[in-house]
């Protein structure tokens, strides 16, 4: 594991310690907590946007898509509790 170092004002490592001490934990525990979940958001945020290229890159070379009406009345079926299938793609 490597060493890193950060530098934070005054506030935010007095916020960080009473946050620390109110969950019974270390600032270093506070902080490698706040990085990772801010990393695995960005993540994931970066891998939905890839996701939604690819798709408009999709719909740009074969014009496949569903209307809005039919994504919704799929989604009602699902919230309704039956085993809805994603209907196919047209042009």
């Amino acid at each position: 594991m490597a060493t890193t170092s950060l530098k934070i004002d005054d506030e935010m490592r007095g916020r960080v310690a009473r946050l620390a001490g109110e969950r019974r934990r270390s600032p270093h525990w506070v902080m490698l907590e706040a990085i990772a979940e801010y990393v695995e958001r960005e993540e994931r945020r970066s891998e939905f946007l890839r996701a939604g290229d690819a798709a408009w890159a999709h719909y740009e070379a074969t014009g496949l898509h569903l209307t809005g009406g039919e994504v919704d009345d799929w989604m009602k079926r699902i919230e309704a509790g039956e085993d809805a299938v994603l209907p196919e793609c047209h042009g």
